[in-house]
């Protein structure tokens, strides 16, 4: 379960497991800039998980994967008309020949997060604490 509680302003303390991290937004749209804004945790979610997921896949194949940079750029000017754009770059190391680093670039779509984001029909449903369902 995430857990998230307001700390002050717009500042969101939130609570993964054992882990704790804070969400704000930029001072210009009212924040302190004091953390990640949700559009920033959206985006690296899909980043960290291409790059765990070639990790782990070049482990389990043998690959020589030895490390991983991942970009992840942003283009949400079309947001409000339904369009949202993540351009994924990926910076392998390691002594990869030219045939494993196209594997490698076939396997990032298929992240577990890429593939929720992409081919997964959402339900969110919203309610108050201690509502009856």
């Amino acid at each position: 379960m995430i857990r998230i509680h307001h700390r002050k302003g717009l500042q969101q303390a939130i609570e993964i497991g054992s882990h704790q991290l804070l969400g704000d937004v930029a001072p210009e749209l009212g924040g302190e800039g004091a953390g990640p804004d949700p559009h920033d945790l959206f985006d690296a979610s899909l980043g960290t998980c291409k790059a765990m997921t070639l990790l782990l896949y070049a482990r389990q194949r043998g690959l020589p994967l030895e490390g991983i940079d991942v970009n992840v750029e942003r283009d949400d000017s079309e947001e409000r008309e339904g369009n949202y754009r993540l351009v994924v770059e990926l910076a392998l190391r390691g002594p990869l020949d030219d045939a494993q680093r196209q594997q490698l670039l076939r396997v990032a779509d298929k992240c577990p997060i890429h593939k929720l984001m992409t081919s997964t029909d959402i339900q969110v449903e919203t309610r108050l604490a201690g509502a009856l369902a």
